[in-house]
C-alpha cells in the first residue's frame, strides 16, 4: 500500500502528459492546415498581382514604339480648358 501511494501520482502525471501530447498534436495539425491555406492564398494573390499589373500597365501593341505610344496617351496636365495642352517639346 505504501508504494501505491507514489505510483498513483506518477500515473496522473503520465495521463496529464498524454493529454498535453494530444493537444500539441492537434495544434500542429491545425497550424499545418492554416499554413497550407495561407500558402494557397499567397499564390492566389501573386496571380492576382500579375493579372492586375497587366491590366494597369499593358504591353505595347506590336509594331508600335513604346516612346511613341506613351506620347500619344499623355493626358492634359490639370488644364481648366480642354484646348490647353502641355507643350511636349519645350527643351528641343
Amino acid at each position: 500500500m505504501f508504494f501505491q501511494l507514489f505510483q498513483s501520482g506518477s500515473s496522473l502525471h503520465l495521463k496529464r502528459a498524454a493529454a498535453l501530447l494530444q493537444e500539441a498534436q492537434m495544434a500542429r495539425l491545425e497550424h499545418q492546415a492554416a499554413a497550407e491555406h495561407h500558402a494557397a492564398l499567397a499564390m492566389m494573390y501573386a496571380d492576382r498581382v500579375k493579372r492586375l499589373t497587366h491590366e494597369v500597365y499593358p504591353l505595347p501593341a506590336p509594331g508600335v514604339e513604346p516612346d511613341a505610344r506613351a506620347e500619344q496617351e499623355k493626358p492634359a496636365i490639370y488644364s481648366i480648358e480642354t484646348s490647353r495642352r502641355p507643350k511636349s517639346n519645350l527643351l528641343t
